[in-house]
């Protein structure tokens, strides 16, 4: 009988002095990009003498919570109460998240586990549509929510997202990944599509949807509806939050309240998702 074919495998030859140079390189990458964040929290508990300091500091050194007074009394002074705002801003994010990830996951499967006639085209359609920023789009979207009588209204911010090519495009790009073998032993023990597409399809692309959940939840949050909505009573939370900001130089503290303010819902989804999100982007082929 003949030998066994071994296959061995060599650690990379690094030296310490390297493994060292190499996490220095990361962690200066790392505090460089984390720079904006940290100016931002900074200058949310600056008092007002050292917002305008040049040039300006990544330190506090008189720390305040004036600003999210101030904030917390403009908020409580508006005629339309400051809960109303919240609501309109979290109906519109939940709304329009889940029903993203349900229309993006339900066109993706028969894009990327079926065959048909238009599925070359329609997947060449996808990749040519992500090349459009939401900009190009505002003026015939207007159009289509006016002719649907959806102004002034929260479809008119939660339709557009359930839309959002980037979510296709991700659902269609981790369901190719889904086993064919898998799925025909579903129908043969009988399962329908949409049995499948919810309990076999569903679970195994979590990381894809936790990734839609975030990428969905952060673009809803940060809509004003300006274009969209007109009545005060369904105005989101951001357009309350630019309005109080927006009066000039006296109120720089509360504005870096607000920005900090804003920030904080997208951060805490990431952070209790981001490991869904760095699995699905490998995948994805997205760098």
């Amino acid at each position: 009988m003949g030998k066994r074919a071994t296959i061995s495998w060599k650690k990379p030859n690094r030296s310490v002095g390297g493994n060292i140079v190499i996490f220095a390189i990361l962690i200066i990458l790392g505090v460089f990009t984390a720079l904006p964040l940290i100016y931002t929290i900074v200058n949310a508990f600056k008092p007002f003498d050292e917002i305008f300091i040049f040039p300006p500091r990544l330190y506090v050194r008189r720390p305040t919570l004036d600003n999210f007074v101030l904030l917390f009394q403009l908020a409580t002074n508006m005629w339309v109460p400051f809960s109303r705002y919240v609501f309109n801003s979290l109906f519109i994010c939940v709304v329009g998240t889940i029903g993203h990830i349900l229309i993006a996951s339900l066109a993706a499967y028969p894009l990327a586990k079926h065959q048909f006639a238009a599925k070359r085209i329609i997947n060449e359609i996808i990749v040519l549509a992500l090349l459009f920023t939401p900009q190009v789009t505002y003026i015939p979207l207007y159009i289509i929510m006016s002719n649907l009588k959806l102004i002034d209204t929260y479809g008119a911010l939660i339709f557009p997202a359930w839309q959002m090519t980037l979510g296709l495009f991700l659902m269609r790009q981790f369901m190719t990944q889904i086993p064919d073998a898998l799925l025909e032993a579903a129908k043969i023990d009988g399962a329908h599509e949409l049995g499948i597409w919810w309990r076999i399809v569903m679970p195994n692309v979590k990381p894809a949807w936790l990734t839609l959940m975030i990428l969905s939840f952060q673009q809803l949050w940060n809509q004003t509806g300006g274009s969209f909505i007109f009545s005060e009573s369904l105005k989101p939370l951001p357009t309350l939050m630019s309005q109080i900001a927006a009066a000039g130089i006296a109120r720089a503290g509360v504005g870096a309240a607000v920005a900090l303010v804003l920030m904080i819902p997208p951060i805490i989804l990431f952070i209790i998702s981001q490991s869904s999100v760095m699995e699905t982007m490998v995948n994805a082929g997205i760098k």
